[in-house]
């Protein structure tokens, strides 16, 4: 295992500390505006501040998508002098069990973020580095850091580089450095899909080389597909009408070149003279597609280099809840690569229940699984665990949670016997 789990605190809705463990497969289910949509979209913004060379703690404004107008955006209440801390929990074979936590603190007079202060935690080791207010020149901050002897060469001037810190002087064999690169290792690459893809397009320009990830809208899947078929063997657009052919069938997708120009089309299987341009379709295709180019791209994949945590928020958006089912075994299929995990922002209840499906058949461990719920009270939003037994069954499944069939069929039911 490496990254095992994220804690915030402070951070956007959540007053309070939060933990999310992370597995194989972890969902977030929650009502619209609890705060599911903030914890997904963490880890791209932490990774802003693991993989760069710049002093900001985090740059929110280098992803491709919105997570915060401004930092204080980021801190709950939004205070200009407010603080939010995060935290890294790892696991591996190696070094144990260890963890990073960071608080960052906002300076809003000079619109400057710092480090305030930052803990690495190791068994029966503990490094702490403090962040040194100078009133007189606020831009350029100092810090101190103090740890045990074992650490190594004494030394108490670091500056950071994103949210973790580097010696300034030119100083080897300070062991703390090696549990940071190691950080910088063992976090996966995040790859996130938002939850509206792009509508496709009638033509595209045929790509000059074949990007790798589908994108955060699902853009680049088309230029994936058109390569797949111009200059591979076409087994990619073949595992994806594998797919298809189960959730849509009498039909076949297949790209249409035109010298330098394509589209997607669906073929009619009975007839391959009836073509629809992908663009004339409903949108439930066009909007699981990007998911299925990805999930497809990994499975014909090896060798990957670094972990990847892969972030969807509502895949099952525009698709009929019979659909919602196979999302759940293409993502569980896919979490059997150890290298690829999966953190999931859905609504759908059949999507959760062919998850506890597949425990109760023991096709997946409950282990592998982590279900939580967002609920957020008016003031701040706290996340619970629901808790999966290897039967499939929950143990505290939260009031009103996917109940709404239920009391709908119950007033149902009220109404027909106030009219007979």
């Amino acid at each position: 295992m490496s990254l095992v789990a994220l804690t915030v605190e402070r951070y956007k809705c959540f007053d309070r500390g939060q933990t999310l463990e992370l597995r194989p497969v972890t969902v977030l289910l929650g009502r619209n505006n609890s705060g599911k949509s903030a914890l997904a979209r963490l880890p791209a913004l932490l990774e802003t501040g693991l993989r760069t060379g710049s002093p900001a703690p985090l740059e929110p404004d280098a992803l491709d998508f919105e997570i915060a107008g401004g930092f204080t955006d980021l801190i709950f209440g939004q205070r200009p002098h407010g603080k939010v801390t995060f935290g890294l929990h790892f696991d591996t074979a190696e070094l144990g069990a260890f963890e990073i936590k960071a608080g960052i603190q906002n300076i809003d007079e000079v619109q400057l973020q710092v480090v305030s202060d930052f803990h690495l935690t190791v068994p029966g080791r503990d490094l702490d580095i403090s962040w040194t207010w100078n009133i007189d020149d606020p831009r350029n901050p100092t810090w101190r850091f103090t740890g045990p002897e074992p650490w190594g060469p004494v030394m108490s001037d670091v500056a950071f580089r994103g949210i973790l810190p580097r010696p300034r002087d030119s100083l080897n064999g300070h062991l703390w450095l090696s549990y940071l690169e190691e950080v910088r290792q063992l976090y996966p690459s995040i790859r996130y899909v938002g939850p509206f893809r792009e509508r496709p397009a009638r033509y595209y320009r045929m790509p000059t080389r074949s990007p790798q990830v589908a994108g955060v809208l699902g853009e680049k899947a088309p230029l994936i597909l058109a390569d797949d078929v111009a200059r591979g063997n076409g087994h990619l657009l073949a595992a994806v009408n594998d797919y298809l052919r189960q959730e849509l069938p009498g039909w076949s997708l297949a790209v249409d070149q035109r010298s330098n120009l394509f589209s997607l089309v669906l073929t009619s299987n009975a007839d391959p003279g009836v073509q629809v341009n992908l663009a004339d379709t409903g949108t439930g295709v066009a909007q699981v597609l990007p998911i299925l180019v990805q999930r497809t791209i990994d499975s014909l994949s090896s060798g990957r280099s670094r972990p990847v945590l892969e972030v969807v928020e509502q895949p099952e958006l525009h698709l009929h809840p019979a659909a919602h089912a196979a999302l759940a075994d293409l993502y569980l299929a896919g979490s059997a690569d150890n290298r690829c995990r999966f953190l999931i922002e859905t609504h759908s209840e059949t999507f959760v229940l062919r998850l506890r499906r597949r425990v109760a058949q023991g096709k997946i461990s409950p282990d592998q699984i982590a279900l939580y719920y967002v609920e957020h009270n008016g003031q701040s939003a706290d996340l619970h665990r629901i808790e999966l037994d290897d039967l499939g069954n929950v143990a505290n499944w939260p009031d009103g949670v996917f109940s709404e069939d239920y009391q709908e069929v119950r007033a149902l039911a009220a109404a027909q016997n106030e009219r007979t």
